[in-house]
């Protein structure tokens, strides 16, 4: 199994970039999946999460209304959007795949199966 995050860089504060996951080696549109971001000396956290199928989303408060995570599960492939951004987003962003996922909650760090590589995200002000 293998989650290939992609789209990081470096961003000005206010603009956006879209993180790719691309995923293989798994049955992909039975994983409920995620992102998570992290920083040097502080727990993964949270970002936001997809149902199997797309249609249901859930969002850490720190990113709603400035994210979008979406799928195409033709392409095994998850992203998020990124607008609005600003310093405090500077992070390496994990994506997640969770089996037992259920919709309109976020994913818990234990429950997830396979986390991709992780991309960084630099956003200066």
């Amino acid at each position: 199994v293998q989650l290939q995050a992609s789209g990081g860089g470096l961003v000005q504060a206010g603009g956006s970039l879209r993180l790719s996951c691309a995923a293989s080696g798994l049955p992909f549109s039975v994983y409920g999946m995620g992102w998570f971001r992290q920083v040097p000396g502080k727990e993964r956290e949270f970002v936001a999460a997809i149902s199997r199928s797309g249609g249901s989303t859930y969002y850490a408060d720190s990113v709603k209304g400035r994210f979008t995570i979406s799928r195409d599960n033709a392409k095994n492939t998850v992203y998020l959007q990124m607008n609005s951004l600003k310093p405090e987003d500077t992070a390496v962003y994990y994506c997640a795949a969770d089996k037992s996922y259920r919709s309109a909650t976020m994913l818990q760090r234990d429950g997830i199966d396979y986390w991709g590589k992780g991309t960084q995200v630099t956003v200066s002000s």
